[in-house]
């Protein structure tokens, strides 16, 4: 997974060679210091240079300069807090790519399911839609070259499928119910990263808006969305975050500034030297008077944070779900000629009342701090409030009198528990197995010019799954070894599994237009937040 915690990104050159930068930063390994260019003394630096010239020159086996020169800045990154690491030059592009908001390919999400390329849903828009490309579909041919059963990683896939905007390339395509290989021409072309999953009106008067990662395009796209609810009557706006790790700075600025009235602290920096910035709403925001409901749970980070503490510090809306993930550092990027990279935390970002809402950490002990997850778990933070113990040093109060804590995360206004309504065994074999979205890809293709005849509205209000499509997907699973027995499910069960199914037949369709709206249904979080 990609990881898009960081707040800001700054391409800054340097006037090094890439080896003797790295070495430079390598010093701190020996000096035992932070990283501070002004500091080396020339001995220090000689002393490495010395016993690497020495490798070169007398080691038993030979060496990789700069294999040893990578693994030594990684190990040097490493030893600091937990969001400052380092970025191969073949891995840059990857990193970077989800908070650009976009990239040149076929335009395809899929997944690597048995060995095999299996086309999730085309782009909306892309190439690959254009040329006729379904969901469910399997890429077993790549310009000529079967590539199903050849061991593919994602890596893998995006060197095929990815490349120059206007270069071609050919893919096999294995269709169901179709014999023979369909063999497609697709034009490589731009593809655009959104980073708003869907907007849609829960009801004549709410409006629900998704965001996925603060990138580059995320502000624009988010006015897009607030603006067409908002032109549908929209009164109350629920907007989700939950999932969110974060991104730039600046885009959860502005979408912080369009909720409130002007001159307000919507977040502030600080270095280690007591440098501050400051940010202030500073014009009329589009969402001033609709009342706001911000979801969040504990992988919302970074610019999520910072988007929840200003409106909760700022007594604008209510923040419902669970406790955020706590991360209250900004980390800037720098980028050298060879292509790699490394992101340094230089600041700390605190809200409107001066929370510092970084969670603890120990610095070099990054596997510890991932592990913070299941330490939620097992104290059954994520089942009760009351598991969560704070700090009354870290406490804050907001304009209008409510306590907040600082210390680790935002903690929501009002509470919401995981759902911990379980279900039957095999129906989590299933999951597991990706059978339900394989049936539901069968299905649709089944059915594709019945579905594709009614609008979407009509799909939520009328479709149902009927004793046949379950007598379907029972035989399904059981040719997936997965014993599936309508006998054994209870009401709820059945109301899981046709939801899921129904939500993933309207993917097909109507992309995530489709399925969020239908998965709300079974959403324990989504149906206590719209109550608020």
């Amino acid at each position: 997974m990609l990881n898009s915690y960081t707040l800001k990104m700054l391409n800054k050159k340097s006037h090094f060679s890439p080896i003797l930068f790295a070495l430079i930063l390598i010093i701190g390994i020996y000096l035992g210091k932070s990283l501070n260019f002004n500091t080396f003394h020339q001995s220090e630096f000689n002393k490495f240079n010395l016993v690497l010239s020495q490798l070169e020159e007398a080691y038993v086996d030979s060496i990789d300069r700069e294999e040893l020169i990578e693994k030594a800045v990684t190990n040097l990154l490493e030893e600091l807090d937990p969001h400052s690491y380092y970025i191969k030059a073949k891995d840059l592009s990857a990193v970077n790519e989800p908070m650009e908001g976009s990239f040149d390919g076929i335009g395809v999400e899929f997944n690597l399911l048995d060995d095999t390329i299996l086309v999730v849903a085309p782009i909306s828009g892309g190439p690959s839609q254009s040329v006729g490309i379904l969901s469910g579909d399997k890429i077993i041919c790549v310009n000529g070259d079967t590539i199903a059963g050849t061991g593919l990683e994602n890596e893998d896939v995006f060197k095929l499928l990815r490349g120059k905007r206007g270069t071609k390339v050919n893919v096999g395509i294995l269709r169901k119910g179709q014999e023979e290989l369909l063999d497609f021409e697709i034009t490589r072309d731009k593809i655009p990263i959104y980073s708003v999953d869907v907007s849609y009106m829960i009801s004549d008067e709410m409006g629900y808006i998704k965001i996925n990662r603060f990138a580059a395009n995320t502000y624009e796209e988010f006015i897009e969305a607030a603006q067409k609810l908002l032109d549908k009557g929209m009164q109350k706006l629920v907007l989700d975050l939950r999932n969110n790790p974060g991104g730039y700075l600046g885009a959860a600025i502005n979408i912080s500034n369009e909720f409130l009235e002007d001159d307000l602290l919507i977040v502030y920096t600080q270095d280690r030297s007591g440098g501050k910035e400051e940010y202030y709403s500073n014009r009329k925001g589009l969402l001033i008077k609709t009342p706001v409901t911000v979801i969040i749970d504990e992988g919302s980070a970074s610019a999520s944070e910072i988007v929840a503490g200003a409106l909760q510090d700022n007594d604008k809306g209510t923040i419902v779900g669970r406790r955020s993930f706590g991360k209250g550092l900004v980390q800037e990027q720098f980028e050298h000629p060879d292509g790699s990279a490394y992101r340094i935390t230089t600041q700390r970002y605190y809200t409107p009342t001066g929370r510092c809402i970084q969670r603890p950490y120990a610095k070099g002990q990054a596997d510890d701090y991932a592990s913070d997850l299941l330490q939620r778990i097992n104290t059954g933070e994520l089942l009760s409030r009351d598991s969560i113990e704070f700090n009354d040093s870290l406490k804050f109060v907001t304009p209008q009198g409510k306590i907040v804590y600082g210390g680790g995360g935002i903690m929501p206004d009002i509470f919401i528990p995981l759902d911990t309504n379980s279900y039957h065994s095999s129906i989590s074999e299933a999951i597991r197995k990706d059978l339900i979205r394989q049936f539901a890809f069968d299905y649709t293709n089944q059915h594709r010019e019945e579905l594709e005849s009614q609008n979407l509205s009509n799909f939520i209000t009328l479709f149902e799954i009927n004793s046949n499509d379950f007598d379907q997907l029972v035989a399904f699973c059981k040719s997936s070894e997965v014993t599936l027995t309508l006998a054994d499910l209870s009401e709820n069960d059945k109301r899981i599994l046709s939801t899921q199914l129904k939500a993933y037949i309207a993917r097909n369709i109507w992309n995530d237009d489709g399925f969020f709206p239908v998965i709300h249904k079974i959403d324990y979080t989504f149906q206590q937040a719209i109550m608020q």
